[in-house]
């Protein structure tokens, strides 16, 4: 009998621990059972490709510094719906058939998805209409997938903001300015929360609670009183301005993106009092970095568990973190337990403990 052939592929947008994933699922599924991995490149566009785009990973390809680099070496992809795929004309096609039929001609007895819900949702689809065989591993810097309490890449988007906010720390304090630090957050402020409390913020906006400026400058004004000059302001780029609207960013390619609230913000406050701000935007150096040693373990504990699945031909399940341990669910429990923050939350109790501004409604 020939020996089982598994396949990985990463979609979605990159994170810190998704090399660390790959390099655990290789290392289970070949050590452990004598399967042979294929790491299949840029996500469901690399199983669109004739042939198929997709590399045999050995132990030469993990002897380097893989398990330390952020983002993904197999490549990935977040543009665009196979089963609404845009092309240059405008229009929109059907790729899914051919995603499929990538899959089968790789003669997979599995496949791995590294993903947040959306590519969870797209591939579960896909595995439902094409005879796939898959296992979901959840990774989203946003911590949303509420099947889980953690997902791979958040640690290390939180830790990457933290550090801004100690850099920022002391050019506040030297000249008496607001500084604010705006963060990603698509729907959730779960990286702004965490980071806001690590990194010593005096006020953390959030898309699940409602601000207003004056209620901002009322916690400057009491920090003033007791002679504290300078601060720190952290705000999810999902955050709406006071009249409700979104502030998005419109790119060359004439996609509107989130971003901008950290300078509505500042230009609010200088208006309206003498303070001085300035903004810094992490963006896309959340996701990029170097994983933190959480995000690596639980790539690596997520990785083991995803192979046990397929050997023991469980499909449709998805890996979870609950209780100090790795456990799986149906993959559509992981796409329909959307977590955002909530009032009853111990951390928002935190925050409010250490006089933290949340907002008017807390």
């Amino acid at each position: 009998m020939s020996n089982k052939k598994i396949g990985i592929l990463t979609s979605g947008g990159d994170c810190g621990g998704l090399n660390a994933a790959i390099r655990s699922i290789f290392y289970r599924a070949k050590n452990k059972y004598n399967m042979d991995v294929f790491g299949i490149k840029d996500g469901t566009a690399g199983l669109m490709q004739r042939p198929v785009a997709a590399v045999q990973l050995t132990h030469k390809t993990f002897e380097g510094y893989l398990l330390r680099q952020g983002g993904t070496f197999l490549g990935s992809t977040n543009k665009g719906n196979p089963f609404k795929f845009p092309t240059k004309d405008g229009k929109f096609i059907d790729t899914s058939k051919e995603i499929i039929e990538g899959y089968h001609q790789m003669k997979l007895d599995g496949l791995i998805i590294i993903g947040g819900d959306g590519s969870m949702q797209i591939l579960k689809k896909l595995a439902k209409e094409g005879d796939m065989k898959i296992v979901a591993i959840p990774k989203t810097i946003d911590n949303d997938v509420g099947a889980t309490e953690s997902s791979i890449g958040f640690h290390t988007a939180v830790d990457v903001a933290t550090q801004a906010l100690d850099n920022l720390q002391s050019t506040a304090a030297s000249h008496r300015r607001a500084m604010i630090l705006e963060v990603m957050g698509r729907d959730a402020g779960h990286i702004a929360l965490n980071a806001g409390i690590a990194g010593g913020a005096d006020v953390i906006l959030i898309p699940e609670i409602k601000y207003s400026i004056d209620g901002i400058i009322k916690k400057l004004n009491e920090m003033k009183k007791h002679d504290v000059q300078h601060s720190l302001i952290v705000v999810a780029e999902a955050v709406k301005k006071e009249d409700g609207s979104r502030v998005m960013h419109k790119y060359m390619d004439g996609e509107k993106r989130l971003g901008g609230i950290g300078d509505y913000i500042a230009s609010e406050l200088m208006k309206k009092t003498e303070t001085e701000c300035r903004v810094t935007a992490l963006g896309h150096v959340q996701r990029g970095a170097p994983p933190t040693a959480s995000d690596r373990i639980l790539a690596s504990a997520f990785g083991v568990y995803a192979v046990d699945l397929l050997n023991q031909e469980k499909f449709d399940r998805m890996v979870a973190w609950r209780d100090r341990r790795v456990v799986d669910v149906p993959i559509d429990e992981g796409i329909s337990t959307y977590k955002n923050v909530e009032r009853k939350d111990s951390l928002v109790e935190t925050a409010l403990s250490l006089g933290i501004y949340l907002g008017d409604e807390v």
